[in-house]
């Protein structure tokens, strides 16, 4: 091996450790003054380089934030790409929105399948939300899908009528029943623990609002869609 091929790789090395000691030593900066700020509940998950303005990336959550090297300055906001037209803090919110389909657990989900099937669509949605109950209005013009519903409580008044759902011989049809014509499913009489599965799966993934979208490539759409752009991302997200 090639002496200048040696040095290259220790350096590129040296670099990445400064780095990501850069980045440690921002998220100790940082954290006292967001717990400051915003109280003892912030919780900093990561801390990267932005890659423009020579700022650091603080991730809450699904937030985002920036900072200087010594947190001595927060910025609340996007940074957008003029040449380039592009949003950099959207882009880079959709990629850690995303996740990997294959690890949601379906079975927890009430199924529908329409025509082949082929188009994959997971929702979590809940009972008593308007927008949920458009986007199922939608939904019935949609075909060649397979829809994955998580009953997702979040109104107060919404819980005795998802465990109804839960409870139900047919899932799908007791949901479509309730958002679709308002009828209401009979009282649980079961074993509800696998909603409070879905409850937790959709804190852990972040889910303030419904419904939430995600297509079989991972991306998420946070609230509802129109029929004709719902049509577009399936074709286009079950492509990839």
């Amino acid at each position: 091996m090639k002496l200048a091929s040696i040095v290259g790789g220790v350096t590129a090395l040296l670099f990445v450790h400064a780095a990501l000691a850069n980045e440690v030593n921002v998220k100790k900066a940082v954290a006292p003054v967001l717990t400051e700020l915003f109280g003892p509940g912030v919780k900093v998950d990561a801390v990267r380089k932005a890659g423009a303005l020579g700022l650091y990336e603080i991730q809450i959550g699904g937030d985002i934030l920036y900072t200087d090297e010594k947190a001595a300055f927060l910025v609340v906001g996007d940074i957008l790409d003029v040449k380039a037209r592009k949003n950099l803090t959207e882009e880079r919110k959709q990629k850690l929105a995303q996740i990997n389909f294959a690890d949601l657990p379906l079975e927890l989900a009430a199924k529908q399948v329409k025509g082949n099937g082929r188009r994959v669509l997971a929702t979590f949605e809940d009972p008593n939300c308007s927008y949920c109950k458009k986007l199922a209005q939608e939904l019935q013009n949609v075909t060649d899908i397979t829809i994955y519903t998580f009953v997702y409580p979040i109104f107060p008044q919404s819980g005795e009528v998802a465990k109804g759902i839960w409870c139900a011989p047919d899932r799908a049809k007791a949901w479509n029943d309730y958002v679709l014509n308002g009828v209401q499913p009979p009282a649980a009489k079961c074993n509800t623990a696998g909603l409070d599965r879905v409850v937790a799966l959709g804190r852990q993934l972040n889910i303030r609002g419904t419904p939430a979208l995600f297509f079989a490539d991972g991306s998420r759409v946070p609230g509802y869609m129109p029929g004709a752009a719902l049509e577009k991302a399936l074709n286009e997200r079950s492509a990839r």
